[in-house]
């Protein structure tokens, strides 16, 4: 009965962030927690701001810098992270604070400016650019 219900419970969470449309429109981060044994897997949508392929390489390079993490992809087009980790090893925080020790505004941190500085010059992009932001 639990396997069902966190199956429509994904399914459910894959099928909302699968309908946004444009990368500039504000969405609800999306969490979904799993547990199994002693891991608590936890899947987590949210905006990052970049522009490029070299963007996506270090931002993905930072949070696969974290213990737990199991999957991470940022979506050039969208603005948007997809991370699946273990809650008990890192957390949300961890996460964005990670991306922005690597020059990286998220939704919820303003990325380091010194690491912008260092960023190559396709990858430093707009503060202003619209990002996609969670509910409140």
């Amino acid at each position: 009965m639990k396997k069902v219900i966190l199956s429509l419970a994904v399914i459910a969470a894959i099928g909302l962030t699968s309908f946004k449309k444009a990368a500039n429109k504000e969405v609800e981060s999306v969490k979904t927690t799993v547990v199994s044994n002693e891991m608590q897997m936890t899947d987590l949508s949210f905006g990052v701001r970049g522009n490029c392929g070299m963007c996506k390489n270090t931002i993905e390079k930072a949070v696969n810098s974290l213990e737990g993490i199991s999957n991470v992809n940022w979506d050039v087009e969208k603005k948007k992270i997809d991370v699946s980790f273990d809650e008990t090893k890192t957390n949300e925080m961890a996460i964005h604070n990670a991306i922005a020790a690597s020059g990286y505004d998220t939704e919820k941190v303003a990325g380091n400016e010194d690491a912008y500085k260092d960023l190559p010059g396709c990858c430093q992009y707009d503060h202003e650019m619209a990002i996609n932001k969670s509910a409140e």
